[in-house]
C-alpha cells in the first residue's frame, strides 16, 4: 500500500492491478518479484537473526495484555511506532542519502507490515504457517488492490477475502500467482514512494515528514488488517 492508494482515482488502481497479475501469470521479472515475496514471507513472517518472527511478537503482546484484542491493540501501535522511526531515519539525511536509505525503509517497512499483519492473524486464531493465510497477509500489504487481485484470479470476495482463499482451497499454482501479483504491485509501489518522499529532501525536515507518512500508512495496514482478520470461533 503506497501514498498514491489513499489518493488515486479507483480506476486506476484497478488498471494497475490487472496490470500486475496479467505480468505475474507470464511470469515478467519474476526473479525480483519471487525474491521480494521470499523475503517478506522468511523474514517478516518467519522471523529472521535478530528479527522476529509474527509469532513470537504476537506471543509477546499477548503475555502483556488483558485480552486479545488488546494484544492485537498492542501489537497494532508498536508497530506504527516502528514504521515511523523508520521513516524518521530514512528522512534525516535528505537528498544526500536518499538514493541509498530510501530502498531499504521501503523493504523495512514491508517486512515490519508483513509481520504486523501475520501477528494480528496469529492472536486472531489463524495458523500463519498455512499457504492460504500467508498470501492472504501478503493480500492486506495492498489494501483495495487486493480485491481486484482475487478478482482478477476468479474468486468471489464477497465473505472476505480469507475466507475466499480458504473456500476455494486454491492449489499451490494458484496462490503462486496471487503471491507475484502483490510483488509486482509492491515494486510498483517504490516509485510511488519516491515521488511522496521529496518533501524529505531537506534534512530533519524531511525525517518529519517521513516519520508522519510510514506511520500513518502503517496504521492504515494495521485498520485493514483487522477487517481482514475477524475472530475466529473458539
Amino acid at each position: 500500500m503506497g501514498l498514491f492508494d489513499l489518493l488515486r482515482p479507483r480506476h486506476d488502481a484497478v488498471e494497475t492491478t490487472r496490470s500486475a497479475l496479467e505480468q505475474a501469470d507470464e511470469g515478467q521479472d519474476s526473479g525480483a518479484v519471487t525474491a521480494l515475496i521470499t523475503s517478506l514471507l522468511n523474514v517478516g513472517l518467519d522471523g529472521k537473526g535478530p528479527i522476529d518472527s509474527a509469532v513470537t511478537v504476537a506471543e509477546k503482546a499477548r503475555r502483556g495484555a488483558d485480552s486479545v484484542e488488546a494484544a492485537v491493540d498492542s501489537l497494532a501501535r508498536s508497530h506504527v511506532i516502528g514504521g515511523g522511526v523508520g521513516g524518521f531515519v530514512t528522512g534525516l539525511g535528505g537528498f544526500v542519502t536518499m538514493p541509498i536509505a530510501l530502498p531499504v525503509n521501503v523493504f523495512e517497512f514491508y517486512v515490519q507490515a508483513t509481520r504486523m499483519v501475520g501477528g494480528i492473524a496469529h492472536l486472531r486464531g489463524y495458523d500463519v504457517s498455512q499457504p492460504r493465510v500467508r498470501t492472504a497477509v501478503l493480500l492486506t500489504l495492498i489494501g483495495s488492490s487486493a480485491d481486484d487481485v482475487l478478482a482478477r484470479a476468479g474468486l468471489s470476495t464477497g465473505g472476505g477475502r480469507m475466507a475466499s482463499l480458504a473456500a476455494k482451497r486454491l492449489p499451490p499454482a494458484a496462490l503462486l500467482v496471487i503471491n507475484k501479483a502483490v510483488g509486482f504491485r509492491l515494486l510498483r509501489g517504490v516509485g510511488e514512494r519516491v515521488l511522496s518522499r521529496l518533501g524529505r529532501g531537506i534534512p530533519l525536515a524531511g525525517g518529519v515528514v517521513g516519520a508522519g507518512l510510514d506511520g500513518y500508512l502503517m496504521s492504515r495496514i494495521a485498520d485493514q488488517a483487522r477487517r481482514e482478520f475477524p475472530p475466529t470461533p473458539s
